[in-house]
């Protein structure tokens, strides 16, 4: 099992705090480096200094580390124009040498589009007009010469289809794509039809295993293999070499210990072993550890020391 960090800046995160959990998650041997794409603090957190774009943040952090892959969970559809984000996908390809990854979702968010002024359709029409980023975003990257399309939301005329990622390693070329979500019947079919790796977010063992098993059926019918596409899941992280450790570090992230403990990779390193595997038996290949406190990075020092050794490829 392949262990990445997930990062949620908009609760309040600096550049620098993102390129030191980065950096530090690279030299530690963490295989990815992601982040959320929002513009508004959830809950409580004063989100100080503010939010961060993230694919601004990861063209910067592509320049500051060498080997750890980067991403988002996910960006919104709803953020960018899709030949836009088409362009800066593969500018901060090139700019990583070839190692960054597109999360691609509807968006769910509705406060952050009132916020900063960005329209929020209704959930019909914004997974329509997913379906048609993702044919778009794929399409200029595999494209051979010039490429059009004509939707119902967005339409291109000759574009010449450039820049081209570094990466050919998606199923269409280019890029690989990350389709998450708990859709039943829409959000496999499109995993089935764009995705390189799909992801269940912050769900049960149970949960992540019957959408899974979903995600599998779909692609199969695509004629594709089960086995062409990644499965991982996003867990909460909070782990603590003893007890008060663990008390401190949830009470630093505004939660329960009992509560992470049922529903998150949280406790004791031993238990958050278990709790991997428990994943690895339903079928998760990669996990995306979500540190909300990106000024511990001690906590990814633990994980690193007792956690990885156990479940690494």
């Amino acid at each position: 099992m392949e262990l990445r960090i997930f990062t949620e800046p908009q609760q309040g995160a600096s550049y620098d705090d993102l390129v030191a959990v980065a950096q530090h998650a690279e030299r530690l041997g963490f295989g990815a480096f992601f982040r959320s794409d929002h513009y508004l603090a959830m809950g409580s957190a004063s989100g100080l200094p503010g939010p961060s774009d993230a694919w601004i943040t990861l063209a910067g952090i592509a320049r500051e580390t060498s080997t750890i892959r980067l991403g988002t969970l996910v960006t919104s559809a709803t953020f960018r124009l899709p030949g836009v984000l088409a362009i800066e996908v593969a500018n901060v390809d090139a700019m990583s040498g070839g190692r960054v990854e597109l999360g691609l979702g509807a968006g769910w968010f509705d406060q952050e589009h009132a916020a900063y002024g960005i329209p929020f359709p209704a959930t019909g029409e914004r997974f329509d007009r997913l379906e048609e980023q993702l044919e778009i975003v794929t399409g200029l990257w595999s494209a051979d010469g010039s490429y059009s399309f004509d939707g119902t939301h967005y339409q291109l005329t000759d574009s010449p289809a450039l820049p081209k990622p570094v990466q050919r390693n998606g199923i269409r070329g280019g890029v690989p794509v990350i389709i998450g979500g708990h859709g039943k019947k829409r959000t496999p079919a499109l995993a089935a039809a764009y995705a390189d790796e799909f992801n269940v977010a912050f769900s049960s063992v149970t949960d992540t295993c019957a959408q899974i098993g979903r995600v599998q059926a779909a692609v199969e019918s695509a004629g594709r293999a089960a086995d062409s596409i990644v499965y991982s899941a996003a867990q909460v992280l909070c782990t603590g070499s003893d007890e008060a450790q663990l008390a401190r570090r949830a009470a630093a992230i505004g939660r329960e210990v009992g509560e992470l403990r049922e529903n998150g990779a949280a406790g004791t390193p031993i238990e958050v072993v278990d709790r991997l595997g428990e994943l690895a038996e339903a079928g998760v290949e990669r996990v995306y550890l979500q540190l909300l406190d990106l000024n511990d990075l001690e906590h990814l020092d633990l994980v690193a020391s007792e956690v990885m050794p156990h479940v690494a490829r």
